[in-house]
């Protein structure tokens, strides 16, 4: 083994140990630190793999912008920020079942669907713009999509669980 399998192995372990404590602790403001790890630890095995471009994609859209989207829909909903009970629905056999089932069919969809796909680089040059014109051509769309969801769940988010939007003011009028 090099010394750079290594530090894959070693970072995939980290990320795979803080997703685990996203989902398994009960302090919401903690949950989303450790996503800052896993998320991190993930951009870190981008590094190894010499792909910088997406390890950098990886830090400033998903830890600076959506664990930040994640930290004001927190705050703006009024969630409780330390343990609470309330977090819990008492699921998790059922939850872990949904989730090596969805985790299955994930692995067993990318690897059917990748299983022949091969792309030529060919040169530094051409690996480039063979990458720059696939993430422009083909992933755009899917890519603005995705931003419109996160904050249409946002605003779905702040809805629900504000209970004084929509309610009178003082004076009898609306606020």
């Amino acid at each position: 083994m090099t010394g750079a399998e290594i530090v894959f192995g070693l970072l995939g372990v980290a990320t795979l140990a803080a997703a685990v404590l996203v989902v398994t602790t009960r302090h919401l403001v903690r949950a989303a630190l450790w996503l800052v790890v896993a998320l991190g630890a993930l951009a870190g095995c981008f590094l190894v793999l010499t792909a910088e471009l997406v390890a950098w994609v990886q830090v400033l859209i998903y830890v600076g912008a959506v664990v930040v989207l994640l930290l004001f829909g927190i705050v703006l909903t009024r969630a409780p920020i330390g343990r609470s009970s309330d977090v819990d629905s008492r699921n998790r056999w059922a939850a872990l079942v949904v989730a090596l089932s969805t985790a299955g069919a994930l692995v067993t969809v990318v690897v059917s669907g990748f299983r022949d796909a091969y792309t030529d680089l060919g040169t530094p040059a051409g690996s480039a713009s063979t990458m720059r014109a696939g993430i422009f051509r083909y992933w755009v769309l899917p890519f603005e999509a995705l931003s419109v969801l996160l904050l249409a769940a946002l605003v779905g988010a702040i809805v629900l669980t504000r209970v004084d939007i929509g309610q009178r003011g003082p004076g009898g009028g609306d606020a």
